[in-house]
């Protein structure tokens, strides 16, 4: 019989003696942050590390990868208190955060259920999250961390909410991305590009590249009964003309034509595909899902190495 070794909890200030310059500095390099944004579902990107919010600075400031959705992070290695819940709503308001997380040694009950009424009453575009670290190993082991959801946004129910004061194209753009999210978590050979996320009743729906300079944005047009995928970069014209110089080789490799549109009077530029769907069919929806999966990794595959070179 194999023999069985024992967790052990080890103590939080042992592993970072100070929350500011041990705890942060480790949670914002980049493997660990991904720790936090598989835990909590959303890809996580850095933006700054004690973030300057009037006089007083948000631990861990980001965004969510491939988008303009802005992150604050505030850790206390102790239990939950007042002081920390008003400065995660400062920040949030400082910095018009939609993603507010709240990482503790051990959440209070009332301060659980102060996120809950939160998530409740805030709209379905702010989401909070409060979550307890710890740190186990076995024997001599190295130790390891482990989020622990206390509290995480209610999306069903804030979806609900918000759809009695949408129109009929809202409502289902809605329905449909979270459709798409859940067919991309659960289809074998696109999960590891695609994470299960809160889907919003938009006609866009963006996905990461890995570069913050430019991201994937899938549409949905219900009028024009099409559906799109798009490079949208961001601020930065040298990246489109490198991109635009390989045209051919891109239109090749990805087996799309694209409607190429540098935009030089606006900051942005886009390199657009569509195809004609009627999405408001629900029977062509898994077409439409396929259709996005696979040509969403080849842009991500064929474009990076352009850019890479």
């Amino acid at each position: 019989m194999n023999k069985l070794g024992k967790l052990e909890k080890v103590n939080l200030r042992d592993i970072w003696p100070n929350e500011e310059y041990d705890f942060s500095v480790w949670l914002s390099k980049k493997e660990n942050l991904k720790e936090l944004s598989d835990a909590i579902g959303i890809d996580l990107e850095l933006e700054e590390r004690e973030s300057p919010v009037g006089k007083y600075s948000v631990d861990i400031y980001g965004k969510e990868e491939g988008t303009d959705r802005k992150v604050v992070i505030e850790n206390q290695l102790e239990d939950s208190n007042h002081d920390h819940l008003g400065k995660i709503i400062t920040y949030a308001s400082g910095k018009d955060a939609k993603t507010i997380i709240w990482i503790v040694k051990r959440a209070r009950d009332e301060h659980r259920q102060a996120i809950e009424w939160l998530n409740s009453h805030t709209d379905e575009e702010v989401g909070f999250f409060l979550l307890e670290i710890e740190v186990w190993k076995i024997g001599d082991s190295l130790a390891a961390p482990k989020f622990n959801i206390v509290s995480k946004p209610n999306d069903w129910g804030k979806t609900q909410k918000a759809s009695n004061g949408l129109g009929k194209a809202q409502k289902l753009q809605g329905e449909f991305w979270q459709a798409f999210g859940e067919y991309g978590a659960s289809n074998e050979e696109y999960s590891k590009e695609f994470n299960k996320r809160k889907a919003l009743p938009q006609h866009w729906y963006d996905l990461p590249m890995g570069s913050s300079e430019y991201h994937i944005s899938l549409t949905c047009a219900t009028q024009r009964n099409e559906i799109g995928i798009e490079v949208y970069i961001n601020d930065n014209k040298d990246i489109y003309d490198e991109f635009y110089k390989n045209k051919n080789i891109i239109e090749e490799k990805t087996g799309l034509k694209y409607s190429w549109q540098r935009l030089d009077n606006k900051k942005a530029s886009r390199i657009k595909a569509i195809k004609k769907c009627d999405i408001s069919n629900q029977d062509n929806w898994e077409e439409c899902f396929k259709w996005f999966c696979q040509y969403a990794v080849l842009i991500k595959k064929e474009f990076n190495k352009i850019y890479s070179k």
